[in-house]
């Protein structure tokens, strides 16, 4: 089987149009038809009910869907195996991360990682993590930093760092003596928070929809200098990791009671080859992270 022609079946499928499939594959729509046409005679079976206007999919080419993924993924897997023959030379990584754990504990790490293998590409996506244990398990990344807190048997992980999460506020905050402050608290506050899907806004949401309570937020954004620049301005108050306040002396961080704790760590989708590459990558934070950060 032509593997192309079935990857350009599985776009079509997907798009629902030849014309906007052709548009996503970067071809002619005119050597798409003609591709599927060819698939379809190499394995006799008509997959693509033909209309002026509109196509779907016939019920064997659904069977074909069905198994098109699977196999796709199964000769990617191949073709990352095959590379491996060529040692640590060269390699890409899809690594996934959220913006506030890239900015705050890898970059002089992926820097340093960098710096040991030159031909090794790590090719950053930057979402919540949530979004990005999804993306883990659909196969668009290799690795990502996620929430190990959360099992998942179709992802394999190791913890990287034990945080917890905790309130941040202007220093001349009535919350700013309290040794802790309930979610409650919190959550009767003018807030500004990170968006939704991000593990800093999830216990927030959480309890506000349990207790049927309306929060007050004033501003929504995932840009961390211009969070804290809000709670400075007494915009609202805000939920962070206290690594995030290190440097900064104009707000301080309130533990939760009881406490809110985040679990960081590495996963890869359990059914995939892990390249060496991404091996390397692993590895390396696991050492790298543990050195820098006695708390881990």
């Amino acid at each position: 089987m032509d593997f192309k022609k079935l990857y350009y079946f599985t776009v079509l499928a997907e798009t629902g149009n030849f014309t906007k499939a052709a548009e996503k594959l970067g071809i002619a729509q005119s050597a798409l038809s003609m591709s599927i046409q060819k698939l379809e005679k190499q394995l006799e079976l008509k997959l693509i009910n033909r209309a002026e206007r509109k196509m779907s999919i016939t019920s064997d080419g659904q069977i074909l869907l069905t198994h098109a993924d699977k196999i796709l993924a199964n000769v990617e897997q191949a073709k990352i195996q095959l590379q491996e023959l060529k040692g640590l030379e060269f390699g890409t990584i899809n690594f996934g991360v959220s913006a506030m754990i890239g900015s705050y504990y890898l970059p002089e790490t992926l820097a340093l990682f960098k710096q040991r293998h030159p031909g090794i590409q790590i090719n950053i996506h930057e979402a919540g993590t949530a979004t990005l244990a999804k993306m883990l398990l659909d196969g668009e990344l290799d690795l990502a930093m996620i929430r190990v807190d959360r099992k998942n048997e179709n992802i394999r992980c190791i913890t990287l760092a034990k945080e917890q999460i905790v309130a941040c506020v202007p220093l001349d905050h009535e919350f700013s003596d309290y040794k802790s402050i309930t979610l409650e608290q919190f959550c009767n506050q003018p807030l500004v928070l990170f968006r939704e899907g991000y593990f800093l806004r999830e216990a927030v949401s959480n309890y506000c929809q349990q207790h049927r309570i309306t929060p007050d937020i004033r501003f929504e954004t995932n840009l961390i200098e211009l969070l804290k620049s809000l709670v400075r301005k007494k915009i609202g108050i805000s939920t962070c990791l206290p690594i995030i306040l290190a440097e900064d002396s104009e707000l301080i961080t309130i533990p939760f009671n009881p406490s809110i704790p985040l679990h960081l760590g590495i996963g890869w989708k359990a059914s995939h080859y892990l390249s060496q590459s991404s091996q390397a990558l692993v590895t390396f934070l696991q050492h790298e992270m543990k050195a820098e950060k006695p708390n881990v």
